[in-house]
Formats: structure tokens, sequence, C-alpha cells
């Protein structure tokens, strides 16, 4: 039977077990066959999958099988309409050394800051630069994509939390909590109840000669 946890990656913390630096092992005592589904950057922060479902994982990371990934970053400056315009319908990034459109996405500005737990060392305050918050969702997740989005419009990620997976969300954690979640309710929350049984039909259907 396959296992599932959700964390709350604290800022700092290695989306790995092993290596220099603190790993996601230092949060938990996990089981040895699970491992995390994509990644979050050192320096980012939020929820992080750890499972040792294979099919979920390929699922997930399968660019073919796009599913909702909801980033809250904190920015530098006060992003116009444009801006946001721009985010949304796509943005050139750098991806592998090739120019990359990011596809649609939803992007919007909210007017206060989200209520998240303090970030440990704090972003540092400069009285006469103002920042900002975007609550900015995805389809696809290619390397530091959020943080080259804002970039590329004008207005650098200072703090970027991931949000949420489809209807899978960390806002009421603390930071580097973990909590434990059934297979029914993972494939529920993402929106998957009834896929892979279809999907497996489909490999098992004889094949005409």
């Amino acid at each position: 039977m396959s296992r599932y946890f959700i964390i709350y990656k604290p800022f700092g913390v290695l989306s790995q077990f092993s290596g220099e630096g603190q790993t996601l092992a230092s949060l938990f005592d996990f089981p040895k066959e699970v491992y995390p589904v994509g990644r979050l950057d050192k320096d980012s922060e939020g929820l992080l999958l750890i499972t040792d479902d294979k099919w979920l994982n390929h699922h997930l990371l399968n660019p073919r099988f796009g599913h909702q990934r909801t980033y809250l970053a904190q920015v530098e400056g006060i992003p116009t309409e444009e801006a946001i315009k721009t985010l949304s319908n796509g943005v050139k990034i750098n991806v592998d050394g090739k120019d990359y459109l990011t596809k649609h996405a939803i992007a919007k500005l909210l007017p206060e800051s989200p209520e998240l737990p303090d970030r440990d060392p704090p972003i540092r305050y400069r009285k006469n630069v103002p920042d900002s918050w975007i609550e900015l969702t995805l389809i696809e997740g290619k390397n530091r994509q959020v943080r080259k989005m804002t970039a590329a419009v004008g207005f650098p990620t200072l703090r970027l939390v991931r949000k949420s997976m489809e209807k899978i969300n960390i806002m009421d954690f603390a930071v580097g909590e973990v909590q434990e979640m059934d297979q029914d309710s993972v494939y529920h929350k993402l929106g998957l109840t009834g896929f892979k049984d279809a999907a497996k039909q489909k490999q098992n259907r004889p094949k005409r000669s």
C-alpha cells in the first residue's frame, strides 16, 4: 500500500533526503521507500508531496497531464495591470539556454498580504522599495519558473510559497509540519478519482489482431 505525506517545506531545506545542508530527513522520520514528487528550490517554501506511488509521480510530472499548482509570490514593487496580464497570457523566460513562452496561467495581485507563517530568516526590509504579493496558478513546472516569470515582467520575487496542488493546500500548516494522507483523499483532492482505473482498463484491453 502506497503512502502519502504532505509537508510545508521550510526555507533553506533541500527537497531531498541526503546531501550537504538541511534536508527533508531533518523534518520527519519518513519511510525509506518514499521520495518527493517534483521539488521546491532551497530558497522556496510550501507544499511538497512525498510518496512511493510511482504512477502518481509519473502522472504529476508528465507535462501531458497539466495540473494546477498555486504559488504566493512576494515581489519587489507593485505590479501594473499590464504585468499581471502578461503573466497570465504567457511570458518569455530562459529554459535550458533557450527562449520559452510560458503557458497561460492565472495571475492576480493580492489586495493584502496572505496569512503565512513568518519566514526564518525574514525577508530584508527596504524602506524605500515597496513590495506586494501575487497569486500565480500554473499548469507546468519549469525550473525556477515563477521567479523567472516575475523577473521577466520587472518585479523580482523576494519570497515564494507553493500554496496548493489542485485541492491539496498547506495554508493551515505550520512551517515544517508533516501530515500523512490516505490514497483516496490524495487522489480525490488531485482530481484523479477513477483516472487510474480507466488507464489500467485501457492498458489491459485486448489488442486487435
